[in-house]
Parts: C-alpha cells; sequence; structure tokens
C-alpha cells in the first residue's frame, strides 16, 4: 500500500494573509515537511506564477479529495479524522445561520436544534440535518445540557458551537461537551470559570496592570454591603451579575434609597438570564464610552488583537449600534487597550475567540469592564475591516491549527452594525414578539445582512428580540455614515415593530455623526436622545390589521398609497386584526387596570395585594425576552391581584386592578 502523504504549512509571520487564499486555507507556496515524503505539495495541485492557489485545488488524475482531506495536506501533519466532520450548532436565529455558513466555507457539516417554535426557522433551513428539542421555553431547549448532548450522539457530530448567549460561556456546557468526546469551539472550562468570573477577572486585570475603578473584592450578600460599598465610594455604582454578561443582570443605583431594589432587581435578571444570581458592585462611570478589542488566541500560545470596536450606544446596558475601529480615541489609548487585552488573555491561557470590553469616561480614564468568553454579536464589523473571517478561525482554533496571521491587521475603512431587534423604541424598546408579513432588506455597495428570519418568520416572546444584523461599510467613516443612511432608508419590515426608526434618527444626529467628535455615551439614548423617539408607526406593531400596498398615477406622477386589507374587504377597522388585538381592549380604557405590557412571564409582583401605592410605582416584573419590564401603577390607589406571579400572558392582559381611594 503507498505510504499516505502529509503536508504541514507553516506561517512566515506575515500578519497578511496571501491574496487570492481561501480563508481558513493557505496558499500552496509555503509548504513544511513534517514525516512528509518532501517539502513540496501534492503533484498537480494548482498554483499560478505567482505562487497563489487556483480556484480549484484538486491533485493531478482528478481525483477530489473532500474539506477534511484538504485540511490535512494544507495544515499539519495529522490524520484527518482528528479534524472535525460535523458540527452541532447549540443556538438558533441569525447566529446559527452564520456558523451555518461558515462550516460549509469550512467544509464540515452542520446539525441545528430547534425549539417547537422555531420549527420553520431560517436557521433550521440553512443548517444540514435538523432535530427537536421537543419544548418552548429556553430552560428545556437551548439551555438543556442534557438535550443538546443527546442530539450530538444522534446526529453524530463531532463538535459544538455554541454561538453567543445561552449556554456559550457555561463551564459546565464546555466540560460537559468535551467529556463527550467531542470538539468544544471555544476557550477551555477552566478559562470560562475565571474569566466569567467577573470579580475574578478583576484580579487578572489588576495583576497584569489593566485599568481599573474601586470594586468589591467579591460577591455581595445584601442590600446591605452595596449600601456599605456606596458610602463609601460614593454613588452612582453598578450592581452587576458576577457570571453574566451582555449587560443583563446589570443595574445602576443613582440614590441610597433605591439600593435595595437595584441589588434585587439585579439578583433576578441574573439568575432568569444566567441561572445564578451573585452579583458584585463596582463605581459605575457616568455616561462613559463602551471600547472593545477583538482578539483571537490559538492553542500554540499566538494571541493577536484583531482590532478594536466602539459600542457606545445602549439601551438598559444592551448594544444597539457597534462600529470598527473605535473612533475618537488617541493612539496612546487604543495602544493600551491592545496591550490590556492582549496581556489579560495571555494570562489566562485564552484560546479561541474573546473579547475584552472597557469603559472610557470623558475625562480620559479608562477602566476594564470584562471578558466575553465567546464570539460577540458585533464581530461582523471586526471582519469587515480586517478581512478576518472570525468564525472559521474559531474552527480553525478548535481542530488545533494556527491563526492565519500573526500580527493585528491595518484596518480597512470603517463598519457599522444595526442591531434590528423586534422592539418599539418609542414605548420603551419594549419587545414587539409576531409575526413578520414583510421583510425587505437594502443590498448595494458596502451592505451585508445576517440575518435569522424572512416574511412569513415568527418572532416569539421566549426568546431574544433580535432578528437580524445589518451591517454597513464604507471606505471612511463619512462613507459609511452616508451609506448606512440609504441602507436603513431602504430597509422595510411590517407586521412587528422594530427598530428600524430609531436608527434612521440615530444617523441624523450630529452627536453620532459629526466628523470632529463624538458625543454619545452608554447612557445617551435616555439622557440626551429620548424624547427624539417616536412610537413605530401603527401599521408597523405587531397584532394591527395587515396593510396592503398600491399605487396611483397623478399627472404622470406615481404615488404610494396604504391601506388597511380589511377596509378593502368591507370590513371595519375595529372588527379586523388577530385576537391578539382586542384581549384586553375592553380593559385598556379603565384608568384602573394594571395590563401587561409585552407579553411574558409574569415574574413577580413587587407589592402585596391590598398595598398603598402611587401613581407610576414599580407593582410588577414581566420578564421576556430575557429581560425584565416593569409595570407601573396606572394610578394611586389599593392594589387588587387578580393573576399570580409565575403565569405567561400575552400583552394588553388584564392581571390586576387599583382601587382608588374616594
Amino acid at each position: 500500500m503507498a505510504q499516505r502523504r502529509h503536508f504541514c504549512w507553516r506561517d512566515s509571520g506575515s500578519s497578511q494573509r496571501p491574496t487570492g487564499a481561501v480563508p481558513g486555507r493557505p496558499s500552496t507556496d509555503r509548504w513544511l515537511s513534517g514525516n512528509c515524503l518532501g517539502g513540496q505539495p501534492p503533484s498537480g495541485f494548482g498554483r499560478t506564477d505567482t505562487g497563489q492557489c487556483t480556484d480549484s485545488l484538486q491533485p493531478a488524475g482528478g481525483v477530489r479529495r473532500n474539506a477534511a482531506q484538504h485540511r490535512s495536506l494544507f495544515f499539519n501533519c495529522r490524520c484527518e479524522e482528528q479534524f472535525m466532520k460535523k458540527l452541532l450548532i447549540a443556538n438558533r436565529g441569525e447566529i446559527a445561520v452564520r456558523i451555518a455558513r461558515a462550516c460549509r466555507d469550512y467544509g464540515v457539516q452542520s446539525v441545528a436544534v430547534y425549539a417547537d417554535a422555531d420549527i420553520d426557522a431560517l436557521h433550521v433551513r440553512q443548517a444540514d440535518e435538523a432535530y427537536s428539542l421537543n419544548g418552548q421555553r429556553p430552560a428545556e431547549t437551548y439551555l438543556d445540557i442534557e438535550k443538546l448532548l443527546a442530539v450530538a450522539k444522534r446526529s453524530g457530530a463531532d463538535a459544538v458551537h455554541p454561538g453567543y448567549g445561552f449556554l456559550s460561556e457555561r463551564a459546565d456546557f464546555a466540560r460537559a461537551v468535551i467529556n463527550a468526546g467531542l470538539i468544544w469551539v471555544g476557550p477551555n472550562p477552566k478559562t470560562i470559570d475565571v474569566l466569567g468570573d467577573k470579580v475574578e477577572a478583576r484580579k487578572l486585570a489588576h495583576l497584569v496592570g489593566a485599568p481599573l475603578v474601586a470594586g468589591t473584592p467579591g460577591p455581595v450578600e445584601s442590600a446591605a454591603q452595596v449600601l456599605a460599598f456606596a458610602e463609601q465610594h460614593g454613588l452612582p455604582i453598578a450592581i452587576k451579575a458576577a457570571f453574566g454578561g451582555g449587560g443583563r443582570g446589570m443595574k445602576v443605583a443613582w440614590r441610597l434609597d433605591e439600593v435595595a431594589e437595584m441589588f434585587a432587581s439585579a439578583v433576578r435578571e441574573a439568575e432568569a438570564a444566567f441561572g445564578r444570581g451573585e452579583c458584585f458592585v463596582e463605581q459605575f462611570l457616568d455616561r462613559p464610552r463602551h471600547i472593545e478589542a477583538q482578539i483571537l488566541a490559538d492553542k500554540h500560545g499566538k494571541v493577536v488583537v484583531v482590532g478594536t470596536r466602539d459600542c457606545s450606544l445602549q439601551r438598559r446596558n444592551q448594544k444597539l449600534v457597534e462600529e470598527a475601529p473605535a473612533p475618537f480615541i488617541s493612539e496612546e489609548q487604543r495602544a493600551r487597550i491592545h496591550q490590556s487585552a492582549q496581556d489579560i488573555c495571555a494570562k489566562a491561557g485564552y484560546v479561541g475567540a474573546g473579547t475584552v470590553e472597557f469603559l472610557l469616561s470623558q475625562d480620559g480614564t479608562l477602566s476594564f469592564l470584562e471578558v466575553n468568553t465567546r464570539l460577540q454579536v458585533e464581530h461582523p464589523v471586526t471582519e469587515e475591516t480586517t478581512g478576518v473571517d472570525l468564525v472559521i478561525e474559531q474552527l480553525r482554533i478548535a481542530d488545533g491549527l494556527p491563526l492565519s496571521f500573526s500580527e493585528t491587521p491595518t484596518p480597512r475603512g470603517h463598519s457599522f452594525e444595526f442591531r434590528i431587534n423586534a422592539e418599539d423604541a418609542g414605548k420603551g424598546f419594549l419587545p414587539t414578539p409576531g409575526q413578520i408579513t414583510e421583510f425587505l432588506p437594502p443590498s448595494g455597495p458596502g451592505v451585508r445582512l445576517d440575518s435569522g428570519v424572512v416574511s412569513g418568520s415568527s418572532v416569539p416572546s421566549t426568546f431574544d428580540s433580535m432578528m437580524a444584523k445589518l451591517i454597513v461599510t464604507g471606505a471612511t467613516r463619512e462613507q459609511a455614515i452616508t451609506r448606512a443612511r440609504r441602507a436603513l432608508a431602504e430597509f422595510n419590515i411590517e407586521g412587528i415593530a422594530s427598530v428600524l426608526p430609531f436608527h434612521r434618527a440615530v444617523m441624523d444626529h450630529a452627536d453620532f455623526t459629526s466628523a470632529d467628535r463624538f458625543g454619545v455615551h452608554t447612557r445617551w439614548i435616555e439622557t440626551d436622545f429620548a424624547a427624539q423617539i417616536t412610537i413605530a408607526p401603527r401599521n408597523a406593531q405587531s397584532g394591527n390589521p395587515e396593510v396592503l400596498r398600491t399605487f396611483v398615477e397623478i399627472d404622470g406622477k406615481r404615488h404610494e398609497l396604504g391601506l388597511p386589507a380589511a377596509l378593502l374587504r368591507g370590513m371595519s377597522l375595529n372588527a379586523a386584526g388577530p385576537a391578539s388585538e382586542s384581549a384586553g381592549a375592553s380593559e385598556a380604557v379603565d384608568p384602573q387596570a394594571v395590563l401587561t405590557p409585552v407579553a411574558g412571564n409574569l415574574h413577580t409582583w413587587v407589592v402585596e395585594d391590598g398595598e398603598s401605592v402611587s401613581v407610576g410605582q414599580v407593582i410588577a416584573v414581566v420578564e421576556a425576552m430575557k429581560m425584565e419590564t416593569s409595570i407601573l401603577a396606572p394610578c394611586a390607589g389599593h392594589v387588587n391581584i387578580t393573576q399570580p406571579a409565575g403565569t405567561y400572558f400575552e400583552a394588553g392582559s388584564l392581571i390586576g386592578r387599583i382601587k382608588t381611594v374616594n
């Protein structure tokens, strides 16, 4: 039997990927023998006279190798059986679609999983195989480790990618995957434990000399401890989930008398989002910018900062618009961010893709925030401005391959990402689950869309509200802004409310688009911009009558008209629309009715039945799409609770009344 020939590729140290090389597969002009028969590529592999790969990359004789064989030939001397062949995507939505596409590029099969509501979701259609998780809520589907591993075994998957959110930063999930003999696409469990514990991460950052504001040495056990910290260090303070991220489980106390309420809320939200309620406290930098560094680290000890991003435009500590590279920071600040991020990850023995986050105050104070041990939602802006496919790099790293570059790439252009959420910004960013009747994204130069939905898709109330991400890139920040305005104007979503009107307004505001300053900070929406946010138009809101569009011509000019479908069918507008529209409608006009503002789980009543309340006081909390929404007393009086906590309700459901005092 002829001896099998395996060829290895070694990076020469250049930070630039060879022109024309396929991402994840280096050009064939650099070969290294390692238990190989010679140091040349197999005869017949196509090369141009410049030494670059040709498109086909097929050996002589027309023998077609599969992707795993190509990786074995190109990257190292291990047998191809050691590379992943089938990847389970333990997630949903647009990130699951993104990973499925990367699997195709990398040459591995993809396996999707789905909750009951996601049976016809786009990520299910995009994958090679799909399996039901037999459940409706996160805890019984995408957070159920046993179910996910059972699907991996049943499908024959040999690797697992967690995406972001859900179990992506759970060390116990990583351990379970590895213990099952599968390849884990992410950092090792020990690193997730250390960096996932925000208190331990702060200690590590301090050890390497990264900038830090004052904070508690460990999790706090009571509101009294939070109060003591506030009295010592001053207000405002941030109460933050010790095991989490993404802005969930974080509350800010501005007054001493709200410390207890904010602490309780942070614990509840942390438990709901991450399964653990421990929180720590640190000084809160008011109106800072949010700057982060994207890192990649392979299993050979190489840690590279890929670039920076600005994620300052947030609501409730969750990002809405991101851009890369981070604008309007000095080279000294950028260098400090790069070095701190690299030192923290190197000290932690980090492997995989991760993000080190910082806050930059208005006086120039820089403070380490946290490390996200996963792929970030906003990773596309880094991809667009560096040419690095971060998901492919994750797969390479998991396969034991070196990074495809060795130094921070020089940024090429500027890129924005707009999170397209099913939320009504004019109603405090309330989630608006429902069915999308029309989803028409933009296109054109510099426009990319990462989406988990299409026309006809449903946005369930049990999961995150993000439908898609619009990424717009230009040669300069100014060109990217111009293209973003055009793309946002083209984008049309009907059937449910979305944040598109908000994004359009932001791109016309000088604080964000000025060529010589950056006036946006993490609280800018609530402090400077809230008054300019309008409620979504009626025809875009969930449950409202379908709108049919037609055109008329007047004096040779075309005009577009939108008419309620019910009107054209001869029905009254009040009779049109689904049952959810009319549910609770009679109670809505009652000024004493307590209604759920959004579909979700009535998490808790914060007052007792019969308790006296004032108008605008928080009386209950609804948990929807992984976020807490407060229910306020519509008037002063005594609370009459008619529905128990722990029950799911549709938006507009009557859960209690306020009995006024005459």
